[in-house]
């Protein structure tokens, strides 16, 4: 990662929080888009909040699904991109699964589930992908956000810039590295675009439980995955 690359990307950052903190303000975030730069064309971002329907992932420590915690980053990382007029696919806007009503048995939902969110991602011309998840261990000393990225130069690059930012806006104590993605996932194996998973925290650690589940934590790590976006795709096309 360059530092004029990094300088972008926390330009880029500063500008969306100050969008976001100025039309949260107002209430108004649909009216403002006419006032947003638009910093993004060459791709299409696929926003996917992993999980949903029957399938809710973890749950945290204290009782709340993974699911629900992906769908608001994801939803607040929509809005941010909307703001900068980045086209976006968001897989999932409500607690529903992408699975088909034909599957019956969890296995089947979830299977389909993630057959049918690979068919759109692929689907989408230049598409970048930003899936968001949860992370949870048996050992609730366990904290910070990861980030993963599929096998190619791109992706890490990507990543790695993701996972700085969060550890200089976030967390300065997080010492987690960005890692290739592990093979065995189905939609990350399935898929041919650019991307990154980001493991937003740990559900087993109480206190990061609780700060994912605030309104205000979830908008900045909306913003600082927006900023890593914008500033590593704008660094690489220019």
């Amino acid at each position: 990662m360059n530092h004029t690359t990094l300088r972008r990307s926390l330009l880029s950052l500063t500008l969306a929080a100050a969008m976001v903190s100025f039309t949260l303000w107002c209430g108004q975030m649909e009216a403002v888009e006419t006032l947003s730069p638009q910093i993004r064309a060459e791709y299409t971002l696929v926003i996917d909040p992993g999980h949903g329907g029957a399938d809710g992932g973890a749950v945290s420590v204290s009782g709340v699904a993974e699911s629900e915690l992906n769908l608001a980053i994801a939803l607040k990382c929509d809005q941010i991109a909307g703001l900068f007029g980045q086209q976006t696919v968001l897989l999932r806007d409500t607690e529903d699964s992408l699975a088909d009503p034909e599957a019956e048995t969890l296995r089947e939902q979830k299977r389909n589930d993630m057959e049918n969110r690979v068919a759109i991602i692929n689907a989408t011309s230049d598409a970048l992908l930003l899936s968001i998840h949860q992370n949870q261990y048996t050992d609730s000393k366990y904290s910070g956000a990861q980030v993963f990225y599929q096998p190619d130069e791109k992706s890490e690059g990507w990543a790695e810039l993701t996972q700085t930012l969060l550890r200089e806006c976030l967390d300065s104590d997080n010492r987690r590295q960005a890692k290739e993605v592990p093979s065995d996932l189905y939609m990350m194996s399935h898929i041919s675009c650019p991307a990154i998973l980001a493991e937003c925290g740990f559900l087993s650690n109480p206190e990061e439980d609780h700060r994912l589940q605030d309104d205000s934590y979830q908008k900045q790590l909306a913003v600082v995955l927006m900023g890593a976006c914008f500033g590593y795709w704008y660094g690489n096309t220019q």
